[in-house]
């Protein structure tokens, strides 16, 4: 005998889904006692129908579908991916742009000495999507690395070597051909971003990175124009192709407002490239 399948959906993937924050972050605020439905505390597990009332802070949540946004975001050194910094030093969302009844929720993160491409979304389906290790979504970074590089070495890289928190490896490995001297720079591709991943991958093998910097996140490209400290909205092409490739079905995408519009194409004259606008703030 079959049994009925819960009714609802889960909270955590309903708020998720209205740009609340992401699906950890709201099942810890289930556990900390911050959720109610129906005026009854929620627990994890619980789910909702659309007439029920969710409060998150005994504030109610508008439950009606929000339109999204993706952003691209090149990071500087010096910035930590946090929203609040303890020692008060710059964060990723101090540039963001703001945004009404919603939050940014940055696609992973970036550890304060590397550069380069960070995703931020207002859907939290969406970056629990691109997260989830079950997406086998690639990374790709640019690194400076000081010492010599082996064949060996590259093989065991790409074999698999054994970290503090469980075995780890590169997909691809590709020098640069034109460098000359004791710092090379490398190409390197793995699958997953777990803390620090690519500099403990090198120094294992008794190799020091002086430099990193994310080039690529699954589909998506850093734009050669856009300069460090500056973000763009992912044009609807692209985020269609990121939705598709976790999954997902696209949503109703907010796209840029007409006030950026105007401000993007001051500073679009001063970029080498046209392609797309850029912002800083």
């Amino acid at each position: 005998m079959s049994q009925t399948p819960p009714a609802g959906e889960k909270l955590q993937k309903i708020l998720a889904s209205r740009g609340m924050g992401s699906r950890r972050e709201i099942e810890l605020w289930i556990e900390d006692g911050r959720v109610a439905v129906n005026g009854k505390t929620a627990t994890l597990g619980d789910r909702a129908l659309p007439d029920d009332r969710i409060e998150v802070d005994k504030k109610n949540v508008d439950l009606k579908a929000q339109a999204h946004r993706v952003l691209i975001y090149n990071k500087p050194e010096g910035e930590v991916a946090t929203r609040k910094d303890p020692e008060g030093r710059p964060t990723v969302f101090d540039r963001l742009p703001r945004i009404d009844n919603q939050r940014w929720i940055n696609v992973g993160r970036l550890d304060i000495n590397t550069s380069g491409l960070m995703l931020f979304t207002t859907d939290g389906e969406l970056a629990n999507k691109l997260m989830h290790p079950s997406s086998n979504i690639d990374r790709e970074y640019l690194v400076r690395l000081f010492g010599e590089v082996t064949d060996e070495i590259v093989q065991r890289l790409l074999s698999g070597v054994e970290l503090e928190d469980g075995p780890a490896r590169f997909s691809d490995v590709v020098e640069n051909e034109e460098d000359s001297g004791q710092n090379r720079w490398y190409t390197v591709c793995l699958m997953e971003g777990r803390n620090r991943e690519v500099r403990r991958l090198w120094e294992s093998q008794g190799i020091k990175v002086n430099r990193l910097k994310r080039v690529r996140f699954g589909p998506v490209f850093l734009p050669s124009y856009l300069r460090t400290g500056q973000w763009v909205d992912m044009d609807v092409a692209e985020t269609k192709s990121l939705y598709r490739q976790c999954g997902l079905r696209t949503p109703e995408l907010n796209m840029r407002q007409p006030r950026e519009r105007v401000k993007s194409k001051r500073q679009e004259q001063k970029l080498r490239s046209g392609g797309r606008s850029a912002n800083r703030h």
